[in-house]
């Protein structure tokens, strides 16, 4: 399908730079450093080419080796995931990091792929282009890999809720989130939303995409084979998205914003559609043996990755790329990060099948290359040569920093800042008021007028979804398999003590998984922060990688992939670190799952696992002091995975009518919460449970391996057994029923205030 023309000639507004001139003119002067190359790298690129590069290796040369496509700060510190046992609770990891995105095996034959990325830097730029993106670039990660994409989440975060900027970029971003998505028929079934003002100036645009496969249709990005063939198939490229997500995301803003900000990226869901469509045809055909989408670096990385990872040897004629502005360099193209493109190797006996397979989907497919056994990449721009490079110098052979890190002087204030000394509530109305604030602020309100826009039911496999803990989907029909996902991060924890921190993002988000049903299996994780170049968040993230990898170890998952995100401050300010971790776990029948809201009166009421005096970085000290300070809730891994041993039993089971996790705004908020979603309330009693030493402290501390359970009086001795038989702590503080929420000898409140209260905050700043 090469109907429509390529570039016919070479524009006049530039001088091809073939390597025979670079050859030629050693000395000739070259914007590196325009194009965010240090003054060592660019020596470093002479000396691998034996020359100065060729503008369109240097074009090359500094997308792949900017701080977002090359990892060159953060590789030495993520190399400790890779010690970790890839096997999973089930068994097999199929594809693990390094991949587009990381496969397990879930039972059944069937496998799933999973994987979160950033798009941040690019959604402030251009809030609803940028999220929409974000969401593309991940759906076809997971498309490269030979699965049917099947949901998506989408941790976010931004500004304070009334702050100006969050009012431009919040709808934007909401919007290009669920546009992108629901125009993909793919549901959104979970994520987060935070406000805090150190997103001010950087939202946190974070998207996860989940794709099923059988174990046979896995698909790796690699070139083999002399003499097969390269073909571009998708849309055509354009002058949007040069330099992208690659430059935007390797670069600091600061107060008057970066001196050169390249185009964000333009969305084409209808596009993509086909494209998905298309590409599981040609999967099932058996017409592919090797491919990469296009995503970050474009052409750039699609093409030396391919090669990189293959026989190490691919010849391109760029001249034949389908183009959308003739006008294009070739540095320009190969720099262009426009979307809905993949690349495929083809053996030369499958051309016309797969030719035949895009013509069907109206995807147009051109062939550009072909695999060779040289150990170069080399790319012709009508017939001169403007590329020769060995492609694993540009993929993966990048620098590697190994910045200097250190522990901040302000660290050993700041955990002595607690909580001790701060007022707390004491009488039942001073209770009543401090639950109604924490329920009502913005980052515990419900976020209906976000998840509202998205359509989380679409393919009508989706079993749990928004607000509940886990997006939950079926992945097999007639045995009811399916999986249970989840993302979260608490910044605050993660800045009181990052090594902490990220294990408690890493437990709340196990949790949330086991208390929905699901077996906890694998771990996928976006970790935003920073400027690479200060010390001290280097050292956060150091802190939280260690405290990711040995979390894992404990609870025995692997890390499968992920992303890291730079440079997420203005100026000075930097964002709180904020590790996101994705649990993905399976459930062996999702007819079982448990939802968090309470169904009927007459349930017994129980919290599992150890309350203690833990308010430190919680909900209440940010809304009641806006405080920040102290050490986060102790983090307890054995217990965290009994916890969720214990449910994954009892869902099997049966024996409980409800669950929801303890986390942030602690036992209060899960009662409002569960008493909410079905308008059923409870009546609780802390006298001889074990919590009565403190009402304040059991209603809002957030201390961690814990979650508020309801089962039937006919269960309760049952759930109790089982539950002695993990080690997991049962107190049974109340029934369910009536409609309100009440605590003895405390306050009461109708469940009615409650959501009225809960709901109105986010519409009485943004609209309806």
């Amino acid at each position: 399908m090469t109907d429509a023309p390529a570039a016919t000639a070479p524009p006049a507004k530039f001088r091809l730079d073939t390597v025979e001139h670079a050859d030629a003119t050693p000395d000739h002067e070259q914007p590196w450093a325009d194009l965010g190359l240090k003054a060592d790298e660019y020596a470093r690129i002479r000396e691998i080419l034996g020359r100065r590069p060729t503008g369109a290796e240097l074009a090359m040369y500094s997308v792949m080796w900017s701080e977002h496509c090359s990892y060159k700060s953060s590789k030495v510190h993520l190399k400790k995931f890779g010690e970790l046992p890839q096997e999973t609770p089930l068994g097999k990891t199929l594809a693990g990091i390094g991949e587009n995105a990381g496969v397990i095996d879930v039972g059944q034959g069937y496998a799933v792929t999973f994987k979160v990325e950033s798009h941040n830097h690019p959604s402030y730029v251009e809030p609803y282009q940028g999220a929409a993106t974000g969401v593309g670039g991940i759906v076809r990660d997971i498309l490269a890999m030979g699965a049917r994409p099947v949901a998506v989440m989408d941790p976010l975060r931004f500004g304070p809720l009334d702050a100006p900027d969050t009012k431009r970029v919040m709808p934007g971003i909401v919007a290009g989130v669920g546009g992108y998505g629901n125009c993909l028929g793919l549901p959104n079934i979970g994520g987060e939303v935070v406000f805090d003002e150190t997103y001010l100036g950087n939202p946190l645009v974070n998207a996860l995409c989940v794709g099923v496969l059988r174990h046979e249709q896995l698909h790796t990005a690699h070139a083999s084979g002399e003499g097969n063939q390269v073909v571009l198939y998708g849309a055509r490229t354009g002058g949007d998205g040069i330099g992208g997500v690659s430059v935007l995301a390797s670069e600091t803003f600061d107060a008057e914003g970066p001196a050169k900000r390249p185009s964000v990226q333009v969305g084409d869901p209808f596009m993509e559609k086909l494209l998905i469509e298309c590409t599981l045809e040609l999967f099932d055909a058996e017409v592919v043996a090797g491919i990469q989408d296009l995503g970050g670096a474009g052409l750039s990385c699609a093409t030396s990755e391919l090669a990189s990872a293959g026989d190490g040897g691919m010849h391109v004629e760029l001249d034949t790329v389908p183009l959308r502005d003739s006008t294009l360099s070739p540095e320009e193209i190969l720099m262009s990060e426009s979307q809905e493109r993949m690349m495929a190797v083809v053996e030369p006996r499958h051309l016309d099948r797969f030719m035949e397979i895009c013509a069907k989907w109206d995807v147009e497919a051109t062939v550009v290359g072909e695999v060779t056994e040289t150990g170069r990449l080399v790319i012709d721009w009508h017939g001169e040569t403007v590329v020769d490079v060995p492609p694993r110098s540009v993929a993966h052979d990048g620098p590697t920093y190994e910045r200097p890190y250190a522990r901040p002087d302000w660290q050993d204030a700041l955990q002595a800042d607690t909580t001790a000394s701060l007022a707390r509530p004491a009488s039942g109305d001073e209770l009543r008021t401090t639950l109604l604030d924490v329920l009502s602020s913005p980052n515990q309100a419900d976020k209906s007028w976000i998840t509202d826009q998205y359509d989380r039911y679409v393919r009508g496999n989706t079993v749990l979804a928004q607000p509940e803990d886990a997006g939950v989907i079926r992945i097999d029909d007639d045995t009811n398999l399916g999986v249970a996902v989840s993302t979260d991060c608490n910044g605050r924890f993660a800045k009181l003590d990052p090594y902490a921190g990220a294990q408690l993002a890493l437990a709340e988000s196990y949790r949330n998984v086991g208390v929905s049903g699901g077996l906890p299996l694998a771990v996928t994780d976006c970790l935003n922060f920073g400027s690479p170049e200060d010390p001290a968040v280097m050292w956060q993230f150091e802190r939280a990688t260690a405290g990711l990898k040995d979390a894992c170890a404990v609870l025995g998952i692997p890390v499968t992939g992920g992303n890291v995100s730079f440079y997420n401050q203005t100026g000075e300010t930097a964002i709180l670190p904020t590790p996101v971790v994705g649990v993905l776990g399976v459930v062996e029948d999702v007819t079982k799952r448990i939802k968090q809201g309470f169904r009927a009166d007459g349930d017994v009421v129980l919290v599992l696992g150890t309350t203690r005096d833990e308010l430190d970085g919680s909900a209440w000290s940010q809304v009641a002091h806006q405080h920040l300070g102290g050490v986060p809730p102790q983090v307890d891994l054995a217990a965290e995975k009994a916890l969720a041993d214990l449910m994954v039993e009892v869902a099997k089971q049966g024996l409980a009518t409800a669950a929801h996790d303890l986390s942030d705004g602690g036992l209060a908020i899960a009662l409002a919460e569960a008493s909410i979603r079905n308008g059923v309330g409870a009546r609780v009693a802390f006298e001889g449970a074990g919590l009565d030493r403190n009402v304040f402290e059991a209603l809002f501390s957030e201390s961690a391996a814990r979650a508020l359970v309801t089962v039937a009086a006919s269960d309760l001795q049952g759930f109790t057994a089982l539950a002695a038989s993990y080690g997991v702590p049962v107190t049974r503080i109340g029934t369910t029923g009536g409609d309100a929420l009440a605590v003895e000898g405390q306050f009461s409140i109708p469940v009615t205030e409650l959501r009225d209260r809960w709901t109105a905050t986010i519409p009485a700043v943004m609209g309806a």
